[in-house]
């Protein structure tokens, strides 16, 4: 049975780096963690702006260091989200209204697809912009993995149906309820990280951030009208 590809592009990671064995939790340990997912979602729920920086490691079998990544994320409720790449390559990812925008300034390219329910609801989107009731999609429990964070909450995520993720493991903020880190590992043994530093939440952020101009020249993939034909 073929299991649904996310939609967010940067899934071309490799073979993931083994994490860990879980500790067991303790007996009342499990409640404790389901009130952490909730505290987080009842958080981003109350969001209106969020920015923050980022930074984003895939992992491979092939290459003893990941490939290291960073950048910022603005994110505008309900259906506006950026990740502006900075190092080592500048790129964009413009997320707006169920469709994801990919500029390479260094190609000349952007790129428009479709996201998928799928992706909405199982990835880094779908934390975010909380498409998901976390606690109703996954089986929640504690899991210790490497730290050098103080008061964070370290949880783990196990999709109660089949999909692209094995399961899913959160660092959140004791202080803020808000996400520190996110890991997601694949069944096919990818794994990708991200990593967020300072946090600001209420901001303003301008109407522009959320459009993309592009030169002239600039190569568009429009897979939204493929779609759009597919749906008459």
């Amino acid at each position: 049975m073929k299991r649904p590809r996310s939609a967010w592009v940067l899934l071309a990671a490799a073979a993931a780096a083994a994490l860990p064995a879980r500790v067991p939790a303790a007996a009342g340990q499990a409640s404790t963690a389901d009130r952490a997912v909730a505290n987080l979602e009842r958080t981003l729920k109350a969001v209106t702006t969020l920015q923050a920086r980022f930074e984003q490691l895939h992992y491979s079998a092939a290459v003893s260091e990941p490939l290291r990544e960073t950048g910022e994320i603005f994110l505008r409720k309900p259906d506006r989200m950026r990740w502006a790449y900075k190092d080592p390559q500048d790129k964009v990812f413009l997320y707006r209204e169920g469709v994801l925008e990919m500029y390479l300034p260094e190609e000349k390219q952007l790129t428009r697809s479709p996201v998928s329910k799928e992706a909405l609801e199982s990835d880094i989107f779908g934390i975010f912009l909380g498409t998901v009731a976390l606690g109703d999609a996954y089986d929640v429990e504690d899991s210790l993995f490497p730290t050098t964070a103080t008061r964070v909450r370290q949880v783990k995520l196990t999709p109660r149906t089949e999909g692209e993720f094995t399961h899913i493991l959160l660092e959140i903020d004791e202080t803020t309820w808000l996400l520190r880190r996110a890991i997601f590992l694949e069944w096919a043994g990818n794994k990708r990280e991200f990593v967020f530093s300072r946090v600001r939440t209420g901001v303003r952020i301008p109407d522009k951030t959320f459009t993309l101009k592009v030169p002239p020249d600039t190569e568009i993939i429009d897979d939204t009208e493929n779609a759009d034909r597919r749906g008459r």
